[in-house]
């Protein structure tokens, strides 16, 4: 209500310039695009609006030279198959051949005078010329691939609208020699740009190393003031409770003013928030910048923002204004801010950094992320989707690994309304920066340590790039580079006077595995492992004590694999002890294999069968990967980070779901073994482990503990009530020795539970365990279930599935839901259950919602299959 009241403030006062207030205006339809060889004509001549332009392709902006080729069906899909050895690749071809003019008829008129109109450029890869209606903006080329640009273009417009703009877009000086080597041979990095684009042990070169107008281009009209950098800063001081009454926090704020006009103006710099407003009067020189701080602003029981599983995360919408004479508005900005406070301390028993907020430690769930897309095809829903993802596996953070960029502000407003924390790394990596040996590398490690070849070029995107996200609640570490700091002067000059001039509110690492991260006593610094395990392994073997990179196995199921490998290729790896044999196309896509892994669920029939037990061993590795990890909460760690969770193209390892953002079992594991309040089961010692994330304690709880064997009978082993603290874990006892017995001949499958007093389920956890010999021999034998489906449409893009089981059945293991198109057949993409791969006891009713995008038109169906039940299609009333 309040931030109600101020805006109805300023309308009833500023009605007149409400319209006059700064717009933007994407320009993302309507390009043209040809090769540079090809053209003949200059820049000068195509930008004016008698130039032919009938034979130049429709082009992609934002995007890609090979976006647009693809489009056009120039190129074949690079992510099928091995169809991107089809594409030519640059450094074979040469800069010229991936050289584009990017064309764009504009109509839009000369304003009046007083006011000014800006071309804002985002991105684009690597540098640029830009012309329009016959005149060149600027003499020299505008480099580097994630420096934003803004051009003044008022006096190049013509009066009676009608304007082109014509760009002409070079690739990176150093294409970098795709030689398979992590970064290919490592020259990538000579640019200040991303280093993955040379091939990566998850992922096949790109062909044009994504040059092309790659990121969004804007018109922006304002007044002779414009805003900049608006920056916002929240101090929340002591330590807080969500859903408490709060004492006051702290917001500051400056921004950055521009008088474009050749004369003094006085005017009134305004921020508004929650029906608060603080104002101050400037004089701007003519034809200058001038940053200007308002005056410290108290907000009184403020709504904190919270990470994901620990509170809510509310976000302000708040205004920046600049008027000119007491009532004309100049330009406006609004900023979104989540009010909180990030601090970190070191942990003296775990030799690791701690993460707070808000004054509360915060045990770190986190993911490793790449880019939403390999080819920078990003949009705001994908965004979403992804981030929900990250959210839906009870993660709290987020890390942007350093061979790809700092991400858009459209992936942090998602991690601000979902409550992940972001990890942002800059363009390093110690594997093309110099930090290892390395064969596959062009050049030594001295000469790579001093990569990039401009290094006050970085510094310059460095210091663009952290104005652009630093107002997002979510941002919360900062890091130099991936496994190895930046150069010495361009680290000096980043971490002593970039970060405390244009941030210091977070906490800046040097790189993200440093020993001022995390420090293992018994082997120093580092990450890792990256492969398969043991899950007794995460339970008994301590590990980094805030492990930047921890992971294993990810294939997608049969429907994943259907995707991009051709039907002749789905062919099943083997494993004779040693080497795992696999397909060509498997390879090509970064397969990393399940080893014996399978075998105990018996050799693997074919494809389908593969992907299914795949699946079960999927879930059962990130389940006790964060399970092991948060059972030794502040004992151990203070947190982990899973390499990864997503890959941006259609790769074989370290996915919760693939490219097409079809969820696999991993997601669900790692969602089950995340939980804030978790019961788990130490398969070492035959612990019973509950983990409390939350800030209060849990008492009152009912702990079940049930056996269930083949046929279906079940066993009570135990029910007690328990209590467990706030932010710890608890072992409570152990049931080895009953759980031995019962799973000595075909294994046994393990229900927990943990009820509230209203007999409300709280965590459930359902284990399905080996005979002694290590074979699930039981499942191999187990009889078929019958279930009861129905599913029913409970809200626009929300679908309710009720699953029951009956009485004297055996269990119905590990179901696989999915929504599919009635027409295709094929599965509505994205789609978020509440739980997946769910298995259901005998007599036990389950309900799982499932959510999907509104604008799915297809009438849809329910499909339904799992390990021993036949696959069922249920029409949604």
């Amino acid at each position: 209500m309040k931030n109600k009241a101020c805006r109805l403030l300023f309308v009833l006062l500023f009605v007149p310039f409400l319209l006059r207030a700064q717009s933007e205006t994407e320009l993302n339809s309507g390009w043209r695009c040809s090769k540079a060889e090809e053209v003949k004509a200059t820049g000068s001549q195509i930008s004016t609006s008698g130039y032919d332009l009938n034979n130049w392709m429709p082009a992609t902006v934002p995007g890609t030279v090979l976006t647009t080729l693809v489009n056009n069906h120039k190129m074949p899909d690079p992510f099928f198959g091995m169809n991107s050895r089809q594409i030519p690749d640059i450094y074979d071809k040469g800069n010229a051949y991936y050289t584009y003019w990017f064309v764009k008829d504009l109509n839009y008129k000369k304003p009046a005078a007083g006011r000014a109109v800006f071309l804002n450029l985002r991105g684009v890869n690597y540098n640029c010329e830009i012309y329009i209606n016959g005149q060149k903006l600027k003499a020299s080329a505008c480099d580097g691939m994630f420096l934003r640009q803004s051009h003044n273009i008022t006096s190049y417009l013509r009066a009676d609208g009608n304007n082109r703009l014509a760009i002409l877009v070079h690739p990176a000086p150093v294409a970098g020699k795709p030689n398979g080597g992590q970064g290919g041979d490592g020259t990538i990095a000579r640019n200040v740009g991303m280093q993955y684009t040379a091939g990566w042990d998850w992922i096949q070169p790109i062909a044009d190393r994504n040059t092309g107008i790659w990121d969004k281009v804007t018109i922006q009209e304002t007044g002779a003031v414009r805003i900049n950098e608006p920056h916002v800063v929240t101090l929340v001081p002591g330590v807080r409770l969500p859903g408490e009454k709060q004492d006051a926090a702290i917001i500051k704020t400056t921004a950055e003013l521009q008088n474009t006009s050749l004369k003094p103006i006085q005017g009134m710099l305004k921020y508004c928030i929650n029906g608060q407003v603080i104002t101050k009067a400037v004089t701007l020189a003519a034809n200058s910048t001038t940053e200007v701080a308002l005056p410290a602003l108290t907000v009184n029981n403020p709504k904190l923002w919270w990470p994901n599983g620990y509170g809510e995360q509310y976000l302000y919408p708040s205004d920046f204004e600049f008027i000119i004479g007491g009532k004309a508005v100049s330009d406006k900005r609004n900023v979104q801010v989540g009010i909180r406070q990030i601090d970190t301390k070191w942990n003296e028993l775990t030799h690791s950094r701690q993460i707070a907020v808000n004054g509360q430690k915060i045990f770190i769930k986190g993911g490793n992320w790449i880019i939403s897309d390999a080819m920078l095809r990003f949009t705001d829903a994908r965004y979403d989707a992804e981030v929900r993802y990250h959210r839906d596996m009870n993660l709290n953070l987020i890390r942007i690994w350093g061979g790809a960029m700092i991400e858009r502000p459209e992936f942090y407003a998602a991690c601000d309304k979902y409550g992940m924390l972001v990890f942002q790394d800059f363009w390093m990596s110690g594997d093309a920066n110099g930090r290892w040996t390395d064969p596959a590398k062009k050049d030594d490690q001295w000469t790579r340590r001093k990569y990039p070849d401009d290094h006050s070029l970085w510094l310059e995107s460095a210091a663009d790039q952290i104005k652009m996200v630093r107002n997002h609640p979510s941002l919360a570490i900062w890091c130099g580079g991936n496994e190895i700091a930046p150069p010495d002067d361009i680290l000096t000059q980043l971490r002593d006077v970039l970060m405390p001039k244009l941030d210091g509110t977070r906490w800046f690492i040097d790189y993200s595995n440093s020993s001022q991260m995390s420090y293992n006593t018994e082997g120093g610094n580092g990450d890792g492992p990256y492969g398969i395990q043991d899950i007794n392994t995460f339970w008994q073997h301590k590990t980094y004590p805030f492990n930047s990179e921890v992971g294993s196995v990810g294939v997608g199921d049969y429907e994943s694999l259907l995707r991009f490998i051709p039907a002749a290729n789905l062919k099943v790896p083997t494993f004779d002890g040693k080497k795992e044999t696999v397909d060509s196309v498997w390879d090509y896509h970064k397969y990393i294999g399940y080893q014996d892994f399978l075998k105990p669920y018996g050799e693997p029939e074919n494809a389908r069968d593969f992907a299914m037990k795949a699946q079960l061993v999927n879930y059962d590795q990130y389940r006790a990967l964060m399970e092991g990890f948060s059972a030794h909460m502040w004992e151990w760690y203070t947190g982990s980070i899973i390499w990864k969770t997503q890959n941006p193209w259609t790769a074989l390892r370290g996915q919760m779901y693939d490219y097409y953002l079809d969820a696999n079992a991993c997601l669900y594991g790692l969602r089950s073994g995340s939980e804030p309040l978790h019961i788990a089961y130490n398969p070492v010692d035959g612990n019973i482990t509950t983990i409390n994330n939350g800030f209060r304690n849990a008492n009152n709880l009912m702990l079940v503990i049930k056996t269930y064997d083949m046929a279906g009978k079940d066993s009570l082993l135990s029910q007690a009530f328990i209590s467990i603290g706030a932010s710890s874990y608890q072992r409570i006892q152990s049931v080895k020795r009953a759980v031995d017995a019962l799973r000595k001949k075909d294994g046994v499958f393990l229900n927990l539970q943990l009820l509230n007093e209203n007999k409300q389920v709280q965590s459930t956890n359902f284990y399905w365990l080996p005979n002694t010999d290590g074979e699930y021999s039981g499942l191999k034998e187990m009889k078929r279930a019958r279930l009861n489906v129905s599913a029913k449409q409970t809200a626009a893009g929300k679908v309710e599935v009720t699953i029951s089981n009956a009485a004297n059945a055996p269990v119905a293991f590990f179901n696989r839901l999915a929504l599919i198109s009635t027409t295709t057949k094929q599965r509505v993409l994205p789609a978020f259950a509440s739980d997946n791969y769910l298995s259901i006891m005998p007599g036990e009713t389950r309900k799982v919602t499932i959510d999907y995008p509104q604008g799915v038109k297809d009438k849809l169906q329910l499909q339904l299959y799992g390990w021993n039940v036949t696959e069922q299609i249920t029409d949604i009333n």
